[in-house]
């Protein structure tokens, strides 16, 4: 398979298939340039702490900078992420159907040359953290502890999940951390709830992998609650309200911010009475809506800011 030829099972018919050059498609791939959904995903926690740190602060709107930073960050940071992993996991990847023909298990690039570009990621992701304050910038390196142990989780536990939520709720405290040079209960409250809809939305994501992981050992909480997973999602859902709403408490939220928290309520609510585990493409299809999810919430945390700043 060349590298002009070569497409992703799961992600066909995208711009890196259609316009990108053909020498960059493998590393927009890699990169997963054609499944944007990750990036915003990485990005929703960053956005939800900027959002609340503007309610604490009494700031109309978060800081227009670090709004911009952290999309910028999401981009190249989820890129080297999907990189690495890829890198760790690409004889596992070789032996399922919907990630066989990803760039290293099919051919299209090789070990060394993603490794390259793994580290051109990383540089650009210093630069843009190197904008923020001493305090960010030492909790985002740790960051990268988190996602280098990540892609080995799903192999010794059945919660590989929870380390994703570490990994993509990071953003919740890196808000806090570029307004206010520290983390307080806010910041925190919101992590944990934030890693608890990570756990849900990663396990709707892993039952399209469920059958290929039980052939291969692969452990997820997909194959951890099985026909329970709505019971589950309920639980993960309902801590993920509780926890960010008692942060947006903490911080000095009102009304607009505890009714976009209702909208995003509800739209995990509507998630779990459609879930169909048996249907790949629904699965994708409410891991996708997650994105919408997190949008709602981040829209009433910013109209609290600029109600909060008007009074």
């Amino acid at each position: 398979m060349t590298q002009a030829s070569g497409r992703v099972a799961d992600s066909v018919g995208n711009w890196v298939d259609t316009l990108a050059p053909d020498w960059s498609r493998p590393y927009l791939r890699l990169a997963r340039a054609d499944r944007p959904i990750g990036s915003w995903l990485l990005l929703l926690p960053c956005w939800w702490s900027a959002a609340i740190a503007a309610i604490a602060g009494g700031n109309a709107y978060p800081n227009l900078w670090h709004v911009i930073a952290f999309a910028m960050g999401a981009v190249v940071m989820r890129g080297a992420g999907c990189t690495w992993n890829d890198l760790v996991d690409r004889d596992l990847d070789a032996m399922v159907e919907r990630t066989r023909s990803r760039p290293l298990p099919s051919g299209q690039t090789t070990a060394k040359r993603a490794a390259v570009f793994l580290v051109a990621q990383a540089l650009v992701g210093f630069a843009i953290l190197l904008t923020f304050n001493g305090f960010a910038i030492f909790l985002g390196v740790a960051s990268l502890g988190v996602v280098a142990i990540y892609p080995f989780m799903k192999r010794f536990t059945w919660w590989p999940q929870i380390g994703l939520g570490l990994a993509f709720s990071w953003g919740a405290l890196m808000g806090w951390a570029c307004a206010f040079g520290r983390l307080d209960w806010p910041a925190l409250l919101l992590y944990a709830g934030s890693i608890a809809w990570v756990i849900g939305y990663d396990t709707i994501y892993a039952h399209q992998d469920r059958e290929d992981d039980a052939l291969i050992g692969v452990k997820s909480t997909a194959r951890l609650f099985a026909g329970k997973t709505a019971q589950a999602l309920v639980g993960f859902y309902a801590a993920a309200v509780v926890l960010i709403g008692t942060a947006i408490t903490f911080a000095g939220g009102g009304a607009a911010a505890f009714s976009g928290l209702a909208l995003f309520a509800a739209h995990l609510g509507w998630q779990i009475t459609r879930l169909d585990i048996d249907n790949p493409s629904l699965c994708w299809k409410l891991f996708h809506s997650n994105r919408e999810a997190g949008l709602l919430l981040f829209a009433g945390l910013c109209l609290d800011a600029v109600l909060k700043a008007a009074s």
